[in-house]
């Protein structure tokens, strides 16, 4: 059982608890009375506020839509008084402007311009809206007096101040590639600075107002002729100038300067240095043209209307292209004609100038980018000229080596080397310079699948072989030629030469490297054929060593006296040794072999051949009793025989 007293205490708590929790909900009673009576007195203010507000806003609005009506009426007659103004200030144009069109845009021409578009608006809007107006034709006729001011400065600004290139920027310009360093990089200033924006102004203005395309004529006609004094200019500076040393070059940069385009001026035997001069100031004026028109479309984008570029600078080039191309064919003409008449050294200048084009052409393709096809085509049709013109001039050229007439007339008397060996050889060697060039001429001639799309190997292979083929016909014309002559040891003498001289030159050249692409044994060919003619020469002194040979004499017993008939035929032997010496000497004295090598080993060698033999025969009969004048038949002792055949050769001996 739970004690008493402890129940007494739990119940007197717990009626503590109830009566507090009657006190909080009284207090909450109160409290939601109080919150209550709040709320309606808030409404009652609400719409007590609600009420005076509709009041006012009745009373406002019908104020503020009167003011706004006000507003809008204010702003009409504001923007009709503006327009009003604008409009009479259309009719104000031409006299406002009249006097500054007259005077003319010199000096003066942003001002200018901004006449002309207000004429223009004025124009415009007495077309749009009042046609019949009297003012409508004079702002027409003040427009159309402008815009022929406008044309007039344009050709005037490009006509004082349009100059030609000096010549001494060009061929800055032409070697500025090479040698310049790449800060240095040259431009050209055309026009100065201000000028050209004037320019630039007028021609932007007659294109987008003016719808006038008059000036992009007036433009290329004032540019072509520059261009094309700029390249004359050039050429005449060339052949004032390369007279003198070297080609004529700014002193600017004279230090760092390479001869370009052409490394080396090609030299042609005979040729006059004016010919020369000629051709290099040609191959100059390429270079030129090239750079000049890179420059002159720099200078047309900034004037002339993108879509109106390409057109306008394909007229402008033309007269200095077409001037270009036709000097390049008189030189295919004189070409050809130099190939009528056999002179194949002049038909080298085709040479340097195609293969400088050749090289030239991609910049050249790139210049004529977007131009009409019959310009682009001018370039590629000079070069198929200039090759097949070169291909044709290399097989005639071979041609005539092969055919050339054995005249007596025109055969060295000393059996030297042939006039017809070292013009070919000098030829051959010329071709080094343009092996490319040679071979691709070679190539374009040829109509088999490989030479469509020909490499410089197989290029290589056909100069080769036309080299190969040129030599072939030397020596056949050579072994023909050698028959002029009556006596078999010169013709071997006149041959030994020619073929010493051609084995010689190839092999100071890189002809002899160029001949090994198709023929490996060449070389080993020529000094067979050199020895076979030293052979041949040899044979000739067999008349007098006949003479002296143990075979061709009887045995003699030591002791014995001769009879007559052996005396007589030692004496035959004596006589016939010492004429046939001192003719061959005397004869062969005045014949030449150039080289000195050649022409000690030959001499050496039949010196010890003839000295051999005779000093036998002299050790065996110059004791013997077969004459009692012995010095009439003993007339030379052996180191005298040797001294004579060394004088062989040898007019001055």
């Amino acid at each position: 059982m739970i004690p008493t007293e402890e129940v007494s205490a739990r119940r007197r708590e717990i009626e503590y608890k109830l009566k507090q929790e009657e006190l909080t909900l009284s207090f909450i009673k109160d409290s939601l009375e109080k919150s209550d009576q709040l709320t309606k007195n808030m409404v009652a203010i609400l719409s007590s506020f609600e009420s005076r507000l509709m009041k006012l806003e009745n009373s406002i609005i019908p104020v503020y839509k009167q003011t706004e009506n006000l507003q809008r009426l204010q702003e009409n007659v504001e923007k009709t008084l503006s327009c009003l103004d604008h409009v009479i200030s259309y009719y104000h144009v031409a006299k406002d402007t009249e006097k500054i069109i007259k005077e003319g845009p010199t000096g003066r021409l942003e001002e200018y311009l901004n006449c002309m578009d207000k004429i223009q608006k004025a124009v415009e809007y007495f077309q749009d809206n009042n046609p019949d107006s009297p003012e409508l034709n004079r702002v027409k006729s003040l427009f159309e007096r402008g815009k022929e001011s406008l044309e007039s400065e344009f050709r005037s600004l490009m006509t004082r101040h349009t100059k030609p290139v000096p010549p001494i920027l060009i061929l800055d310009l032409i070697s500025g590639d090479d040698d310049m360093e790449p800060q240095e990089e040259m431009f050209l200033e055309h026009l100065p600075e201000g000028v050209l924006h004037d320019i630039i102004r007028i021609s932007g203005w007659l294109v987008e107002n003016g719808r006038n395309q008059d000036f992009m004529t007036v433009y290329f006609q004032i540019r072509s002729v520059q261009l094309d004094r700029s390249i004359k200019g050039l050429k005449d500076h060339f052949r004032k100038n390369s007279s003198s040393t070297g080609v004529p070059y700014s002193p600017a940069i004279q230090n760092k300067r390479k001869d370009t385009p052409t490394k080396k001026p090609l030299k042609r035997p005979g040729r006059d240095d004016v010919f020369d001069i000629e051709i290099d100031a040609y191959i100059h004026c390429v270079s030129a043209f090239v750079k000049l028109a890179q420059s002159e479309y720099q200078l047309l984008t900034d004037i002339v209307p993108e879509h109106h570029q390409k057109k306008t600078f394909d007229s402008l080039i033309q007269e200095s292209l077409d001037n270009l191309i036709m000097e390049g064919d008189n030189i295919v003409s004189a070409a050809r004609k130099a190939i009528i008449r056999h002179d194949y050294s002049a038909v080298l200048t085709i040479f340097p100038i195609l293969k400088h084009l050749k090289q030239m052409k991609p910049e050249f393709d790139q210049v004529l980018q977007g131009t009409a096809a019959g310009t682009k085509n001018k370039l590629p049709g000079l070069i198929t000229s200039m090759e097949t013109t070169g291909a044709k001039a290399l097989e005639e050229f071979a041609d005539n080596i092969k055919n050339d007439p054995d005249k007596e007339y025109n055969m060295p008397k000393d059996g030297t080397v042939h006039e017809l060996t070292s013009n070919a050889i000098l030829f051959l060697q010329q071709l080094l310079d343009f092996q490319e060039t040679a071979g691709a001429m070679l190539a374009s001639q040829e109509t088999s699948s490989s030479a469509s799309s020909y490499s410089s190997e197989f290029s290589r292979r056909l100069l080769s072989t036309y080299i190969c083929k040129v030599l072939g016909n030397l020596q056949l014309n050579l072994l023909s030629k050698s028959k002029v002559y009556e006596d078999p040891a010169l013709s071997a003498i006149f041959l030994h030469n020619n073929y010493n001289y051609i084995l010689k030159s190839l092999e100071k050249s890189e002809l002899i490297q160029l001949v090994a692409v198709t023929q490996k044994t060449a070389e080993r060919s020529y000094r067979e054929l050199i020895e076979q003619q030293i052979q041949t020469y040899q044979r000739s002194w067999l008349k007098v060593t006949d003479y002296i040979l143990e075979r061709n004499l009887p045995v003699f017993q030591p002791g014995v006296k001769l009879k007559d008939k052996e005396r007589q035929m030692i004496k035959e032997r004596f006589k016939g040794f010492n004429d046939g010496l001192e003719e061959l000497c005397k004869i062969q004295k005045a014949w030449a072999i150039p080289d000195v090598e050649q022409r000690d080993k030959i001499r050496r060698a039949q010196k010890t051949i003839v000295k051999e033999t005779y000093g036998a025969f002299l050790n065996r009969y110059g004791n013997v009793p077969f004459t009692k004048n012995p010095e009439k038949y003993i007339k030379y002792q052996v180191d005298q025989v040797g001294e004579m055949i060394e004088k062989l050769f040898d007019t001055s001996a």
